[in-house]
């Protein structure tokens, strides 16, 4: 038996090795990493849903909001048919509002729900005076989630 007189005097730090990682133990890395992204994935998918339905919240009460000083400045609401438009141009049928700002009441356009959807406007309301409501994103009546209609009169 023969033994190579130069490997004895290689350092260790030199020697050629055999490590690196073995099947097994790469699969067991993919298992823990695929739990990990099962975990945390879903709770970040949720957040553009969640908002949208602040947005959605914050716009219709910023409607609300403008609705109400139309009202203050002619001593009603405008009606249904008139709708949210109402806050942008005077209204020119029903009810013609006498004291209509030149600048209407919104800035900008008549903004649409998150979804790109039209707010439903009612006037008289069954629950109060007037009623905003997005559909949510299925843009149906009901629904839950972010398919959940945003209702003027249940927001807090």
């Amino acid at each position: 038996m023969h033994s190579n007189p130069t490997n004895n005097r290689i350092p260790a730090l030199f020697r050629r090795s055999q490590s690196g990682f073995t099947l097994i133990e790469m699969m067991v890395v993919i298992v823990i990493l695929g739990v990990l992204a099962g975990l945390v994935v879903p709770r970040f998918i949720d957040q553009p849903d969640k908002a949208k339905v602040v947005k959605a919240k914050a716009q219709i009460e910023s409607l609300s909001m403008a609705i109400k000083q139309y009202k203050l400045d002619n001593g009603v609401y405008p009606t249904t048919e008139q709708g949210l438009k109402s806050l942008k141009e005077k209204p020119t049928m029903g009810r013609v509002p006498q004291n209509y700002p030149p600048r209407g009441y919104l800035d900008g356009p008549l903004p649409k729900d998150p979804w790109n959807n039209e707010f439903i406007y009612i006037s008289p309301g069954e629950h109060n005076d007037f009623e905003i409501v997005s559909l949510g994103a299925d843009a149906q009546p009901g629904g839950e989630g972010p398919n959940a209609d945003i209702k003027s009169w249940e927001i807090n």
